[in-house]
């Protein structure tokens, strides 16, 4: 290879990764609640901490294959996360198991808000767990929709949501 080659190919490998790396670390855990798109229509709730979230992890992204992280899944979060724990079991029956009850949810956003729903609706939890989950899936204004439909779902929606974001803000 030409001398002046070497240069240039270490030059563009390095801002390569630099462009790879600046967009996944810069996804701070505390962006978080203000980046949703509307769980309740079409989209799960997502942020940058993992309302898909990661969590807190060591100097490589959480969920990169590149880096050899791997994302945490919802029970993961809220072992680690104690203070959103014990908030969220003061909105479910006496005895409710986290971690069972955040299984299948794809988000722990998409989770909390379904808590939140299910306790301002009066709807049990495992009852519109069961109708987003499936099969068939339904998001979370369809569950709503289907099992309260005199409730205004997207204002249900909209309620929740917000409630989500409140806790995961107060639990860091």
């Amino acid at each position: 290879m030409k001398q002046w080659k070497k240069p240039m190919l270490a030059a563009a490998l390095t801002a390569g990764l630099f462009l790879i790396g600046v967009p996944l670390w810069g996804q701070n855990a505390h962006a978080a609640a203000g980046q949703t798109h509307g769980m309740g229509e079409s989209h799960g709730m997502a942020d940058s901490h993992g309302m898909h979230m990661g969590g807190h992890g060591g100097m490589a992204p959480q969920g990169h294959p590149l880096f050899g992280g791997h994302r945490m899944t919802v029970s993961e979060q809220l072992q680690r996360n104690t203070h959103l724990s014990t908030g969220l079991a003061k909105l479910l029956p006496a005895g409710t198991n986290l971690q069972t009850a955040s299984a299948g949810f794809k988000n722990l956003g998409q989770f909390v808000a379904a808590v939140h729903v299910a306790h301002n609706l009066g709807i049990p939890f495992d009852e519109l767990k069961d109708t987003m989950i499936g099969p068939p899936k339904k998001n979370l204004g369809q569950a709503i929709h289907q099992l309260r439909p005199a409730a205004n779902s997207k204002a249900q929606v909209q309620d929740a949501e917000r409630q989500a974001k409140q806790d995961l803000k107060r639990s860091h």
